[in-house]
This record gives structure tokens, C-alpha cells and sequence, in this order.
């Protein structure tokens, strides 16, 4: 299919990005950092630490607020301050929220567009589309992207071309692994319950990903569809009776209302399953991620080499997240009278950061 062949080529890309992207990786890890410290720390970017006399604008579009996308750009920012370029100092940051609204997220980048940065940060799919779409003579950096390839941002991973490149946070085998770990350990789910804005192209990426690892196992993906935050209450409370667990994707609209989804699934002890580290920590039981603040950072040290050396964002590699593990929350796995094996312990490759007490 169309979009397996995106991945598969996402897939061999990356392996290639490992071999050659050094240390723009070095900050991103599997969450195994307690703090907002990023892995390897010593691998910070060039010229780290030392006196930056210029200064720097840039633009930052993010689509919505919820933990994760903020966690991206709190990263990316460090990213730049352990660079040398801080906000306050010699950084102006122009921050624009778009509140989910697709009308607010076109007039931000036409706004960006008609300003004068050193740099524009798209954070999420949607504001990178818009951003892409009018900001042609600006370098341009994305982050909590799905699919870069189906978003239309870029053509080509190994060489995106032109003004753009970025990161995507979502590598197929997190989503695969989580869909087994459903599989294996709760044999009793036989219909996973999935909140989902089919308008955001990222979360539909996800979900047939999902849709196409859980019909290996006989398990049914059943969605509640919902166009903006306000309906996520009731799509969760639709679900409740006809499925056996919960689960959403990176899927902005859902996510900010993730709230309402997790009184759902305790009240109800329904197991609740999501696609990032930060909604496990508010309360989901489980994922296969990372920190998102590392992801972030990532990208930071994308923009100090756009920054301080001059180089070109179409010259660099789209980046993803590599390594990964299982999540777990022990306090929601109680609420949501889940019984915690050891078997499922056993899946977790650092338990003293990725089982939260």
C-alpha cells in the first residue's frame, strides 16, 4: 500500500540517519532521564556554553497547547540557551498559539511569512503544513510531525531540499510494539476503543498502523470521531461498553482533551493506552515512547547548526526517534484495575525511569 511504502522508506532512512547524523541525536533518549536533562549531555551543540554577541529572531507556531507539544518547545529552547543563544539575551522569540483552530493556524504563518526571523519552528502537522505553505524564503524547522513524507512537507527525508527540515516523533515500531504488548498481556481486549479527529492527518496515519498491526491478532479498532476538543468527553463515554480497552494516537485535538478520556477509563476500568510518554505520566497506563522534551531538543540543535554555521535545512536529514521502551503507570494501571504482571515489568529495558510510581 501507498502509505506502507512511506514508511518502509522512512524506516530505511532512518537507518541511514543513525549512521550519519552524530550528534544530532546524542539528546534524544527513551525517556530514561528523570529530569529535562537530555541524554548525553556532553553532546550538547557546537559552541555550547560560549558568548553569542549576535542576535537571533525566530518564529514559533505551535498548534495547540497539551504537555507534549510544550515539553517540544521548552527542548528546543534549552537546546539553544546550552548553545549560547538565549531568549532574553540575544533570542526574541515570537510565540504563536493556534488553539486548535485551523483559520488561527493559517493567519499565524501568513503573519510569520510577513516577518522578519532568523528562523520559524513549526510545532505539529498542522502548523508545519500552514507554515511550509507560506514561508518560502526563511529557514524552516518542524517537530511533532508523524509523517513528514504524508504531510507533504517534504519529499525526500535523506535530502528534504529547499528551507525545510525537522524531526518526526513517531517511529511505526512504537506503535507496533504497543499494539503487541496489548495483544499478548490482555488477552481479554478483543475491541480497542479509539478517540480520533480524522482531520488531522498524522493521528490517521497512526491509527491504520494500529488498525493493520491489531487485525494480526484478531483485535478491532473502534473509533469515536469527534472534529474538535469540546466532543471528547462524549466520544470517549460512546465507547464505553462496546470495547474492551482505550487508546489515541498523537492526535492534537484528542490530546488536549486527554483529561475527560482518563476519568472515562477509571471510572469504567477500562485500560487506557496511549501514544505518548507525557499522557501516561497525567494518568494513561501505557506506551512505547520517549520524552518529548529530548525530541525537542533535538530539533534546538538542528537550529544552532542552521544558526551559528550557516547551514542549510534542506541539507540536513529528517531525524526520528530511535530508541524507545515501554512505559508504565503503576497508580493508573490501579485505577484502572489492571493487575500488573511481572511479564509486563519484564518488557520495560529501564524500569527506574519507565515504571512511574
Amino acid at each position: 500500500m501507498k502509505r506502507k511504502n512511506i514508511w518502509l522508506g522512512l524506516s530505511m532512512s532512518l537507518m541511514l540517519v543513525a549512521a550519519g547524523c552524530g550528534n544530532n541525536n546524542a539528546a534524544v533518549n527513551n525517556g530514561a532521564n528523570a529530569g529535562n536533562t537530555p541524554a548525553n549531555a556532553t553532546s550538547a551543540p557546537a559552541d555550547t556554553g560560549s558568548a553569542d554577541t549576535k542576535s537571533y529572531t525566530i518564529a514559533i507556531s505551535q498548534y495547540v497547547e497539551h504537555p507534549s507539544l510544550d515539553a517540544t518547545r521548552e527542548g528546543f529552547l534549552a537546546a539553544l540557551k546550552d548553545a549560547g543563544i538565549v531568549e532574553g539575551e540575544n533570542l526574541k522569540v515570537d510565540l504563536e498559539n493556534a488553539q486548535a483552530d485551523q483559520a488561527n493556524n493559517l493567519s499565524i504563518a501568513q503573519k510569520i511569512a510577513g516577518d522578519k526571523n532568523d528562523l520559524v519552528l513549526a510545532i505539529a502537522t498542522p502548523s508545519a503544513q500552514s507554515i511550509v505553505q507560506k514561508v518560502k524564503d526563511t529557514p524552516i524547522l518542524f517537530a511533532a510531525v508523524t509523517d513528514p513524507l504524508d504531510a507533504k512537507l517534504v519529499s525526500d527525508l535523506e535530502h528534504p531540499g529547499g528551507n525545510v527540515s525537522g524531526a518526526s516523533d513517531t517511529n511505526p515500531e512504537s506503535i507496533t510494539r504497543l499494539m503487541n504488548f496489548i495483544a499478548t498481556q490482555f488477552p481479554d481486549v478483543k475491541k480497542l476503543g479509539l478517540v480520533i479527529n480524522e482531520g488531522e492527518p498524522n493521528a490517521v496515519v497512526m491509527a491504520d498502523i494500529a488498525k493493520e498491526e491489531l487485525d494480526k491478532h484478531g483485535i478491532e479498532l473502534v473509533k469515536a470521531a469527534i472534529t474538535n476538543t469540546s466532543e471528547v468527553k462524549q466520544a470517549a463515554e460512546s465507547l464505553v461498553g462496546r470495547v474492551d480497552a482505550l487508546y489515541i494516537t498523537l492526535d492534537n485535538s484528542v490530546v488536549s482533551g486527554v483529561d475527560t478520556i482518563i476519568q472515562t477509563a477509571n471510572d469504567n476500568k477500562l485500560p487506557f493506552f496511549s501514544a505518548d510518554r507525557d499522557t501516561v505520566e497525567k494518568g494513561a497506563f501505557a506506551t512505547v515512547g520517549f520524552k518529548y522534551y529530548d525530541h525537542g531538543y533535538q530539533v534546538g540543535e538542528m537550529a544552532v547548526e542552521v544558526l551559528k554555521n550557516g547551514t542549510s535545512p534542506g541539507d540536513m536529514k529528517i531525524t526520528m526517534q530511535e530508541k524507545l521502551d515501554l512505559i508504565l503507570n503503576l497508580k493508573a494501571a490501579a485505577a484502572q484495575g489492571i493487575e500488573v504482571t511481572d511479564a509486563m515489568k519484564a518488557e520495560v529495558a529501564d524500569p527506574d525511569n519507565n515504571i512511574i510510581q
